[in-house]
């Protein structure tokens, strides 16, 4: 069976999701990346899918086929937005999947909702803890770089949407195959969002402390990040999210970049299926 359709949150924003599968089988639930939407996991849900599980992904706010308003992006709306979709759907014992900012926003999420219908969580090239460089965390990405991020989508985003590709697929390594394909698909996905949306949500995946969001995270984690992300840096996130979380597990994929869902996705998707019966 499948379904799509909106759920309202409480400030009226319409959160588009699709919906696969037995109502009565275990959720899986993802939660995307910038600027994309949530048919970045098209081969993640695909692949459970088939092996009788109900997925679920949302397009974030301002992202995708969601509505775009000029407010709330933010981590703590997009956790909010979270929830509303799993209260409207009344789902139970979810595995919450997220990668890059919806890392992020399954981290916050858990931290402002609890456990109650969660059973596990994944974080896939998370942006967990924070990304940007601070006092307490020396090792962080520059400000500059987001600042960088932040002239290009007001500059060009469509051109900047063009050009992330290669670092965000590793498409500039020499041992991973350039896909055309891929590339479009990440310019389309990026171009159906808002500009002001994904402006704004540069400050939201790159100066979110989620270091208390992530000790909260009593359910078992798995953690996964590619060891040549060259968006999200391993040692400054998927390492030290390890040692935060109570019951967390760190799995890395040795020469992925951070699109490593869909470069990947064979070694993602058994990883995911192993976590998820175990």
């Amino acid at each position: 069976m499948s379904r799509s359709s909106y759920v309202e949150t409480t400030d009226g924003t319409q959160i588009y999701f699709k919906d696969w599968g037995p109502k009565d089988a275990q959720p899986i639930v993802f939660s995307h990346g910038w600027p994309l939407n949530g048919d970045a996991f098209e081969d993640q849900m695909l692949f459970l899918a088939q092996k009788g599980y109900r997925v679920i992904a949302h397009d974030r706010r301002g992202h995708g086929r969601s509505s775009q308003p000029g407010f709330g992006n933010d981590m703590d709306h997009y956790a909010d937005d979270l929830a509303a979709v799993v209260k409207e759907l009344d789902l139970k014992n979810a595995i919450h999947v997220g990668h890059s900012t919806g890392g992020g926003e399954v981290a916050r999420y858990i931290g402002r909702h609890g456990t109650e219908r969660v059973a596990k969580a994944v974080l896939i090239g998370a942006v967990t803890p924070i990304m940007v460089k601070t006092e307490w965390n020396p090792n962080g990405v520059p400000m500059e770089v987001f600042d960088g991020i932040r002239a290009g989508v007001q500059k060009n985003r469509a051109q900047l949407f063009k050009d992330f590709p290669a670092a965000f697929y590793g498409f500039n390594r020499p041992e991973i195959e350039d896909s055309e394909g891929l590339a479009d698909t990440f310019w389309l996905q990026g171009m159906q969002g808002s500009i002001l949306a994904q402006y704004e949500c540069i400050k939201a995946f790159s100066e979110t402390d989620l270091r208390e969001d992530l000790k909260k995270m009593t359910i078992p984690t798995l953690v996964i990040h590619g060891d040549d992300d060259q968006i999200v840096p391993l040692d400054t996130t998927g390492k030290v999210a390890a040692g935060l979380l109570p019951k967390g597990e760190l799995v890395i994929i040795a020469g992925a970049p951070h699109g490593l869902c869909a470069t990947h996705k064979d070694e993602i998707n058994e990883l995911l299926l192993g976590f998820i019966i175990s």
